[in-house]
């Protein structure tokens, strides 16, 4: 999602699938494809379009042999998948996580594909991602593991042709070291003027003001303007949290300052419950610290089923995909779901939801602010400029709000869900493109 999860929270995301899914496998690319299908029929795009459109360009498979502290050779597996370079340079997320499949990557690079048009970015498609659990390897094993995987993408990746960045099970300080592994190995002529290899850096190296907050201000923003349709009042209104890594605690945070409170979290350790509400800034200090949100002092424990029956205005899902399948959608007792993840509701949980008259925000749409504050990064690097906090939260703002009205005149116009129309403005934008430049030869 060029979603940003810390190496320290990435525990915290790993949230088991939803009821529902557990007799069937859930396939990410199938139900993702699903969407572009519909969203095609709405604006009768060209076949040829969706055609190509229907598989990524690239998948590149690693296997990759990584010396672990006790001197042991370890072989990992990771994935570059590279959907659509129509707009611009591939663009998106590296995952370290044990559950990392082909399937998953896939969907998540024709995620960023529909995310980077509907933003209106001159980006294209990728994700990546390597299989294995981050939390169980020391810092070092961890700094290795970047090294040799980025090392083994090779030319691949490059600021002009595929721009990795954080997602789920990385941070700042890996894309550091993806940075720097990539500039040593260029040669020198090159080394300063590929900065923009990957985005998500430190600030000190490159990185952008606003980038680690920029999923969770955009999710906000989207909000924000949910909210000023309806004239509903985020002063004094409750939000539950399901992932308390990057993503779910930026927008726990932002929304605190706006009147609106945290009654339940929840990642893979459990669910806590304070109707009080919670400090979103000291629980984020101690998941950062703890790794996740097991033994916070701040609340009562509860289970799974009783977290998605807590009564709240907003619910945030910020895990992993396909977490609110047919059950957690009948219990649900919100009158916004907005998704900081990717793909959280399977197709059968949004039926149910929307049946309930429940509003989403759709992923593609609601968790763009990282792939477009990722962009502002790139183009500084470029361009050898720094912008101030005001100037990128300002930029991302306006793009957000633009977005989201054009997603909903669209849903209007055509009397389909936000997220079709949220992927039906993006595919416009694709369709318009094939259409001037047609297929070469």
């Amino acid at each position: 999602m060029d979603n940003q999860q810390t190496v320290s929270t990435a525990g915290s995301v790993s949230v088991p699938p939803a009821s529902v899914e557990k007799h069937h496998k859930y396939e990410f690319f199938k139900v993702v494809q699903g969407y572009l299908d519909e969203a095609a029929r709405v604006i009768d795009l060209p076949e040829y379009i969706k055609t190509i459109l229907s598989q990524p360009k690239n998948e590149i498979i690693i296997n990759f042999p990584v010396k672990m502290d006790d001197g042991s050779i370890r072989l990992f597996k990771g994935y570059r998948v590279q959907h659509n370079n129509l707009l611009g340079p591939y663009k998106g997320g590296i995952r370290y996580h044990e559950g990392v499949t082909l399937d998953d990557v896939k969907a998540l690079a024709a995620m960023m594909t529909w995310k980077c048009a509907l933003m209106n970015l001159p980006l294209g498609g990728g994700k990546g991602g390597v299989k294995f659990d981050p939390n169980k390897v020391s810092r070092d094993e961890l700094q290795r593991i970047t090294r040799r995987f980025f090392h083994a993408l090779g030319s691949n990746i490059g600021p002009d042709t595929d721009i990795p960045a954080p997602d789920v099970g990385t941070d700042a300080k890996a894309m550091a070291w993806a940075m720097d592994t990539y500039m040593n190995t260029v040669g020198s002529l090159f080394r300063q003027s590929v900065k923009g290899v990957v985005t998500g850096k430190p600030v000190a190296v490159g990185g952008t003001l606003g980038r680690e907050k920029a999923t969770g201000q955009g999710l906000v923003y989207t909000i924000q303007e949910w909210a000023e349709e309806r004239d509903f009042q985020l002063g004094g209104a409750t939000l539950i949290v399901q992932g308390f890594g990057n993503v779910g605690s930026f927008t726990s945070l932002i929304l605190s300052r706006l009147g609106a409170s945290t009654i339940a979290v929840g990642d893979h350790t459990g669910y806590l419950y304070n109707p009080e509400g919670f400090n979103p800034h000291k629980l984020q200090d101690y998941v950062k610290k703890n790794r996740s949100i097991a033994g916070y002092p701040g609340g009562k424990t509860i289970s799974r089923e009783e977290f998605f029956k807590i009564k709240a205005d907003i619910f945030i899902p910020a895990a992993l995909e396909n977490q609110i399948g047919i059950e957690e959608a009948k219990s649900l007792q919100v009158k916004l779901v907005a998704e900081g993840a990717n793909g959280p509701c399977s197709p059968e949980g949004e039926r149910i939801l929307i049946d309930r008259g429940i509003d989403i925000l759709p992923d593609v749409l609601a968790n763009a602010g990282g792939v477009t504050v990722s962009y502002y990064e790139w183009v500084q690097n470029k361009r050898s400029e720094h912008w101030t906090l005001e100037e990128v939260d300002e930029r991302l703002e306006k793009a957000m709000q633009r977005a989201y009205r054009e997603v909903v005149e669209l849903a209007r116009q055509k009397k389909c869900s936000m997220r079709v129309a949220a992927y039906a403005v993006a595919l416009q934008r694709i369709a318009a493109a094939y259409g001037e430049r047609d297929i070469f030869p």
